[in-house]
């Protein structure tokens, strides 16, 4: 089983910019994708990429903010983080799967990192 390890995450000021990362523990052909969970709600979908790169997929609450990259050499995605506000405020999981649609569609990942804080002050 794969592992994924996330970093990344600290308090940031309204407006400003995290760079999360999440390392795989060997190389995966698998769709990657990042997810959050913020205090007292449910955990929901932020980015996807397919394998190649070629495919980007975000929430409506993050496109234009957000983007989504992967280093296949080094087993890597990264989540560069813009414009953050508070209610970007969550734990911000990484999680891969063979398929877009399980992880944009369904929420759901056959692996998961443990999580990194994220934490916007206003």
């Amino acid at each position: 089983q794969v592992q994924l390890l996330e970093s990344g995450g600290g308090l940031v000021q309204a407006g400003g910019s995290l760079r999360l990362s999440c390392a795989a523990s060997r190389r995966t052909f698998y769709v990657m994708g990042w997810f959050r969970q913020a205090p007292g709600k449910e955990r929901e979908f932020v980015a996807a990429i397919t394998w190649s790169g070629a495919n980007t997929t975000y929430a409506d609450s993050v496109k234009g903010r957000f983007a989504i990259s992967r280093d296949n050499a080094k087993n890597t995605v990264f989540l560069q983080m813009n414009s953050l506000q508070p209610e970007d405020t969550a734990v911000y999981y990484c999680a891969r799967d063979p398929s877009l649609q399980s992880i944009v569609q369904m929420g759901r990942a056959d692996a998961w990192g443990r999580g990194t804080l994220v934490t916007v002050a206003s």
